[in-house]
């Protein structure tokens, strides 16, 4: 898509040029010049509409086939063909604590069962397993996350308000955002990428497509906008990079756990505390993991964390964030009150 646009900009430039001109010189046949010239260039961008309205259709038809219904629990998401043994990706909290369920393809009203593999709520990530492959069923293929690039074109497929195979349009909005889901699994994730495609309700679990026909992110959730009783935020949705699916979504399926998160831990139990005016203060640990990176840097349970590097942590929400930020293994300091007095120690940090 990138692509063409840019070759129709750049055939719309000299067309410019070519107008302005006709337009000064004198004679008689400047008129019809001037007409050739706007003719032309209206075909170039009657082209460039076609192509692109081409583009969308060309790849609704490749990706949709491998965007599935999933029936959980009352529950109604959506998820993605991942191989052709029948695992599917989807969200941990279009699962919940379902163990078996109902998954209906796209060309076919036909009800299919499947069964959980594995549940990863901590990166709001899930695989479930169809108990019978049906013929043709096609897998999606998933694209470089650290390729995706803001402005370019996405679609997000999947079944909204339960109107399945549904696909809406937008573009990648920013990358590396880090999001704290409200509800749901209630994880925090890092690196999402946020695309101003429709995602509502439903659409949870489903695909977040370039135009090269790859899955780019996993649509999660949407942004809720509190000054209006926390309704959703019109085309503002976070979606989980590609790459991170994969990495979850192999191990689950190889081990049938996630043995190597690659998400950063501090390595202990903690509650936000508030100060004399009700105002969050910082987050008191309530216990810490034995070999952990707080136990090695000397953090002990009843001391009260502010700060995490140059970050200043007032809640348990804003040290989850800050930790989304890091990689297991990176040094860094945290600041935290022990007895009333500020202490600050070096702290290599570890995985959760």
């Amino acid at each position: 898509m990138e692509t063409t646009r840019a070759r129709a900009l750049r055939l719309l430039g000299p067309l410019a040029v070519l107008v302005l001109v006709g337009g000064c010189s004198g004679g008689g046949s400047s008129g019809a010049r001037e007409a050739s010239s706007t003719q032309a260039a209206q075909a170039v961008v009657q082209k460039s509409g076609s192509d692109l309205q081409s583009d969308y259709q060309r790849v609704i038809k490749d990706v949709l086939p491998s965007v599935v219904q999933i029936q959980a629990a009352g529950d109604l998401g959506s998820g993605v063909v991942y191989d052709d043994k029948g695992h599917i990706v989807t969200n941990a909290h279009v699962v919940g604590d379902g163990k078996t369920f109902k998954v209906t393809t796209a060309h076919s009203q036909d009800t299919l069962s499947a069964r959980l593999v594995y549940a990863y709520p901590e990166q709001d990530l899930a695989v479930i397993k169809l108990d019978e492959v049906p013929s043709g069923l096609r897998a999606a293929e998933f694209g470089d996350s650290s390729k995706v690039q803001v402005g370019q074109i996405t679609l997000a497929m999947g079944s909204p308000l339960g109107l399945s195979s549904s696909v809406t349009q937008g573009i990648v909005s920013a990358t590396g955002r880090t999001v704290s889901e409200g509800s749901g699994s209630g994880a925090t994730i890092a690196n999402m990428v946020q695309t101003s495609a429709a995602i509502n309700p439903g659409n949870s679990g489903g695909a977040l497509v370039d135009l090269n026909s790859k899955v780019i992110g996993i649509p999660t959730l949407a942004a809720v906008d509190p000054s209006f009783g926390n309704s959703a935020a019109p085309g503002i949705g976070f979606a989980i990079p590609a790459s991170m699916v994969r990495t979850v979504a192999d191990q689950i399926i190889k081990s049938g756990k996630v043995t190597d998160s690659g998400r950063t831990a501090l390595g202990i139990t903690g509650r936000t505390v508030v100060n004399d005016s009700l105002q969050p203060a910082g987050v008191a640990v309530v216990d810490v993991k034995s070999g952990g990176a707080a136990d090695k840097a000397g953090i002990e349970p009843g001391d009260v964390i502010t700060g995490l590097g140059d970050t200043d942590i007032t809640t348990i929400a804003s040290l989850t964030e800050a930790l989304a930020a890091q990689n297991p293994g990176d040094r860094t300091s945290v600041t935290f009150t022990r007895n009333g007095s500020a202490t600050k120690a070096d702290v290599t940090l570890g995985e959760q």
